[in-house]
């Protein structure tokens, strides 16, 4: 065969190849589409079935498909508790429904004002006659928060329930680099601003100790409250009080000790579950299987039921996660990305506009560049409020002093008003190591600062400087909106947290509400009847293929697909405290401008996947051994 007739074969097979390539990408694109959009046409009569595998949030984060697929493996499954909320209620009205299923065999958590809020709307569910069954192997705080507005609670008779109440461990830095040679320069302002701790002491200060147990206490207190007027009959001083008592009377069985102390109603498998939801929403025609009952799955059914968009917009926009510079985000605060909603929003007629705030804080550029936007919608003459859902401290509560009012929950976290900023320096590090650095210098700013050779004394000064300020500008900014003197700002401010219930009292927020409150404020202010309205949801994004990757991926790389029993939630504990000492490394060493960050407010951060939680063991290990 000639040299030619052997490229032209070469060649042909590449394009075959290719050919082959394009039509695997065409299908996959095409099942993709299918896949990502609920199909409204699969709700039948029966029940509806919720799985609420993995964690409840404000906002979803978006899935990196690439990322993903190349781990191999899937992130946390997240649900908006809006979309939680709205499914609850349309299922109160909706002759299809005849009950509601809760599966948490799977789920991990959310935040204590989002619970309350799906409570709430379970509640509305069962004022309609219509029951709210919940099944799960092994009930925590969040899964018992839920539960207790259940009609039935049902638990596995080798799984429990166990209620540890909100607090925990820190981690503290400070022996450690010591012992690296790295000198973490701290800057703040705030006798409360505990976010600079870890990185200066060994343990927790008085005054952060303080503060923190004013404020876990306050939500003990509420989260006992509301569980306890849902479900009266449960015994939560027996089984917070004297745990291992109320174990032991049961002979360990955790299962029994549950049902005795109220905190589930009966015990069985999932066919036994199954079997009595049938007794309610009816027996599933298309499955002989065991337990099998008449269900409608969740996404076909918002889909389905899926609002009205009559009369006037009004806008929301969602900062949730922490606040940080650029285009970060859905479900990380990227000031940039919120910023450019915010002014396309102003090319449509919005009648009104919500902030709503779930988010610790971060970045004090991030949250000025949001203000400023939020500020170019109140110079239209739009009335403007803001909405704290589980956090909204330190940078969070930054934004919000932007707006005519603020709404909160008893249950949500704020203040924190305080700043801060940490600078590593490896003078001592590098000389221990034989390097040292030396030069010429017009003026004490020369080559400054110099991370090696240490800060010159002025540029030390400089910097505290600029972040006491900064501090006079975040006072200026609550006085200014709250209608007090700096002086009673500095009072309340300090960096200390409140809950929301002292932040309503001592002025830092207008009223108890949650989002849809502060939408009908809003419409209030707009002069809109009751019907001549809807929310738009500013960036909100359209269908994904979450479904898809992770069918692509490990069944088991998402953490929530192993957390059944308790046994298995000391592991997710695990990789929480990875991902923890993750982030704790880079707040010291990422290029950071001024924060304005709460560190005591409820933890909202996702377990890392296992690829990323054994290499973060051996950078751990590598550092310790040194």
């Amino acid at each position: 065969m000639s040299f030619v007739g052997k490229v032209w074969k070469v060649l042909v097979g590449v394009k075959d190849g290719l050919v082959l390539i394009f039509m695997l990408l065409f299908f996959l694109a095409l099942f993709s589409l299918l896949s990502a959009t609920p199909n409204p046409g699969q709700v039948r009569e029966g029940a509806l079935y919720i799985d609420l595998s993995g964690y409840v949030v404000e906002e979803r984060s978006e899935v990196d498909p690439i990322a993903t697929l190349l781990s191999g493996q899937a992130p946390p499954i997240e649900h908006q508790a809006r979309d939680l909320v709205s499914a609850l209620d349309a299922a109160a009205g909706d002759d299809r429904i005849k009950a509601v299923v809760m599966d948490l065999t799977t789920f991990v958590g959310g935040g204590q004002v989002h619970m309350q809020e799906i409570g709430e709307a379970m509640d509305r569910v069962r004022k309609t006659e219509k029951p709210v069954f919940t099944y799960a192997l092994a009930y925590g705080d969040d899964h018992m928060h839920l539960a207790a507005h259940a009609s039935e609670v049902w638990a596995d008779p080798l799984g429990g329930a166990m209620i540890a109440g909100p607090g925990g461990s820190n981690l503290y830095y400070a022996d450690l680099l010591d012992r690296l040679n790295i000198n973490a320069r701290i800057y703040r302002v705030g006798t409360f601003k505990a976010a600079v701790e870890p990185y200066s002491r060994s343990s927790m200060s008085e005054e952060a100790r303080e503060n923190i147990g004013a404020l876990y206490g306050a939500l003990w207190e509420e989260w006992q409250a509301n569980v306890k007027k849902a479900r009266p009959a449960i015994e939560l001083d027996r089984v917070t009080k004297d745990t291992v008592a109320w174990v032991e009377e049961s002979g360990g069985d955790l299962a029994k000790a549950a049902l005795a102390a109220g905190l589930v109603d009966k015990l069985g498998d999932r066919v036994e579950f199954g079997t009595r939801v049938a007794e309610v929403a009816g027996e599933d025609e298309w499955s002989k299987l065991p337990g099998a009952y008449a269900k409608s799955d969740l996404s076909p059914f918002l889909a389905d039921t899926a609002p009205s968009r009559n009369g006037k917009a009004i806008g929301v926009v969602t900062i949730a996660g922490v606040i940080v510079d650029g285009e970060a985000g859905p479900g990380t605060a990227g000031g940039t990305r919120i910023a450019k909603l915010l002014d396309k929003a102003l090319e449509n007629d919005l009648a009104g506009l919500v902030v709503r705030v779930n988010s610790p804080g971060g970045s004090v550029l991030a949250s000025e560049e949001i203000l400023r936007a939020i500020d170019r919608h109140r110079a239209k003459d739009i009335p403007v409020a803001v909405s704290f859902a589980n956090v909204a401290a330190s940078g969070g509560y930054w934004v919000a002093t932007s707006s005519d009012r603020i709404f909160a929950q008893p249950e949500t976290v704020t203040g924190s008003i305080g700043v801060f900023a940490v600078l590593p320096t490896f003078e001592d590090a590098a000389s221990e190591i034989g390097v040292n650095a030396d030069g010429f210098r017009t003026t004490p700013l020369s080559g400054q600062p110099d991370l090696v050779a240490g800060l010159s004394p002025e540029v030390d000064a400089i910097l505290q400087a600029s972040v006491t300020d900064t501090y006079t500008d975040f006072l200026d900014r609550v006085s200014k909106a709250r209608g007090k003197t700096n002086a009673e700002v500095n009072t309340i401010a300090q960096g200390r947290v409140w809950d929301g219930g002292s932040a309503r009292q001592l002025g830092l927020v207008d009223q108890f509400g949650g989002l849809d409150d502060a939408l009908a404020w809003v419409a209030g202010e707009a002069e809109l009847e009751d019907d001549g309205w809807h929310p738009v949801f500013l960036g909100q994004q359209a269908a994904n293929y979450n479904s898809l990757i992770r069918q692509l991926v490990s069944a088991d790389a998402a953490p929530a697909a192993r957390s059944a029993d308790l046994f298995a939630r000391a592991a997710i504990n695990r990789e929480l405290m990875l991902t923890r000492i993750a982030v704790d490394v880079e707040r010291l060493t990422d290029a950071r401008g001024i924060q304005a960050y709460c560190l005591e407010c409820p933890s909202d951060i996702r377990p890392v996947s296992g690829k990323s939680a054994s290499s973060m063991i051996e950078v751990f290990r590598a550092l310790v051994a040194q």
